[in-house]
C-alpha cells in the first residue's frame, strides 16, 4: 500500500512539515510513503481550465503522478484565520477524480494553540466534491504543535504531558487509515474495470 502525505503550509520549515516528517519516520502501516511539501513546488492557481495545469513552469505533472499511485492520503494544514491554507485548497481543486477518486484521506489540522477544528470542518464540507477523495471519519488536531512531536538532539522524541496520549491517537488513526485503504482498493479496481453505463457523465459530484 502506498501512502502520500501532503503538508500544506505556505512556509518552509513549518510545523505542518514537522508533523509530516514525524508520520513519515514513525508509521509502519504502509509499504511506501512519500511526502509532498506543497510550498516547495510551483503550482499555478487553478482557473478551471486544463491548460493551467500544463504551464511550462508548473510542477503539477510531478505531483499528479504521485497522487495517482497513492492508495491513501494524509492532508495536513495549519489553521490560518480559521481556514485551511489557500495552497491546499488550490491543490484539491487541481486533483481530479482520475487521480484521486475513492482514495481515503486522513485530515490533520495543526495549530500553535487550542483551536484547530475549523479547517477540518471546512475541508469536510466542500473540498472533495469533484475529486471524490474519501475523508475517513477519524481526524487529528495537533494543538500546541510547537511543544509536541519534536526531535531532541539525541534523536529521541521530546515528550511533554500531552504527548503520550497524542501519539497513541496518531497510531490509532494511522491504523484506521490503513483499514480504509485496504477496503477501498478493490472498489477502485472495480470502478476502473467494470464501468457503469455512461460513467463519464458523472465525474463531478452534485
Amino acid at each position: 500500500m502506498n501512502l502520500v502525505i501532503v503538508s500544506a503550509s505556505q512556509r518552509e520549515n513549518s510545523q505542518s512539515a514537522k508533523v509530516a516528517n514525524f508520520l513519515f519516520d514513525s508509521t509502519k502501516n504502509f509499504q511506501s510513503i512519500k511526502h509532498i511539501e506543497l510550498c516547495k513546488y510551483q503550482l499555478p492557481y487553478w482557473d478551471g481550465e486544463l491548460s493551467s495545469k500544463e504551464k511550462s513552469d508548473s510542477h503539477w505533472s510531478l505531483i499528479s503522478e504521485v497522487i495517482e499511485q497513492a492508495d491513501a492520503l494524509i492532508l495536513i494544514t495549519p489553521e490560518w484565520g480559521g481556514m485551511a491554507t489557500p495552497i491546499l485548497k488550490n491543490f484539491l481543486l487541481m486533483c481530479d477524480s482520475q487521480q484521486a477518486a475513492h482514495k481515503p484521506a486522513l485530515l490533520i489540522s495543526v495549530v500553535n494553540g487550542i483551536s484547530g477544528a475549523y479547517p477540518i470542518a471546512e475541508l469536510r464540507m466542500n473540498a472533495f466534491k469533484n475529486n471524490k477523495i474519501v475523508a475517513i471519519p477519524d481526524n487529528l488536531i495537533i494543538r500546541n504543535v510547537e511543544q509536541v512531536l519534536n526531535q531532541s538532539n539525541d534523536n529521541e522524541q521530546s515528550c511533554d504531558q500531552r504527548e503520550p496520549a497524542l501519539i497513541k491517537r496518531i497510531k490509532y488513526s494511522m491504523h484506521m487509515l490503513e483499514q480504509y485503504s485496504n477496503a477501498l482498493k478493490p472498489l477502485r479496481l472495480d470502478y476502473n474495470s467494470e464501468l457503469y453505463p455512461s460513467q463519464e457523465k458523472y465525474v463531478y459530484g452534485m
